[in-house]
């Protein structure tokens, strides 16, 4: 089974920057489509950014102009480049992917989340 695992959470002041990375292990699966969510206190998790393996993004607006996603070159790592950050961005950010095994069927991967807290 493909785990995804995550790292670069943080504290940060607003206006500052942080990068996440999510990193998918697991040789024997293509990986397709992989994104970032986020769940803020009180709220739903919500579609921060996403990306294809073709390297085709799309943003929620909240994330335009300011976030970037983008993919490694083995295509089984995704990052999250957050700059100008404001305190509405402190949430629970999660990575998730399409996994594409050899032998079953498609499915969503998550990562465990990671933690990111603007201070303001």
């Amino acid at each position: 089974q493909v785990q995804l695992v995550e790292s670069g959470g943080g504290l940060v002041q607003a206006g500052g920057s942080l990068r996440l990375s999510c990193a998918a292990s697991g040789r024997p699966s293509n990986i397709g489509a992989m994104g970032w969510y986020r769940q803020a206190p009180a709220k739903q998790r919500e579609l921060v950014a996403t990306i294809t393996s073709g390297g085709s993004t799309n943003y929620a607006d909240s994330a335009k102009g300011r976030f970037t996603i983008s993919r490694g070159n083995a295509k089984n790592t995704v990052y999250l480049q957050m700059n100008s950050l404001k305190a509405e961005d402190t949430a629970v950010y999660y990575c998730n992917a399409v996994i594409l095994p050899y032998t079953r069927h498609q499915y969503i991967a998550w990562g465990q989340g990671t933690q990111v807290t603007v201070s303001s």
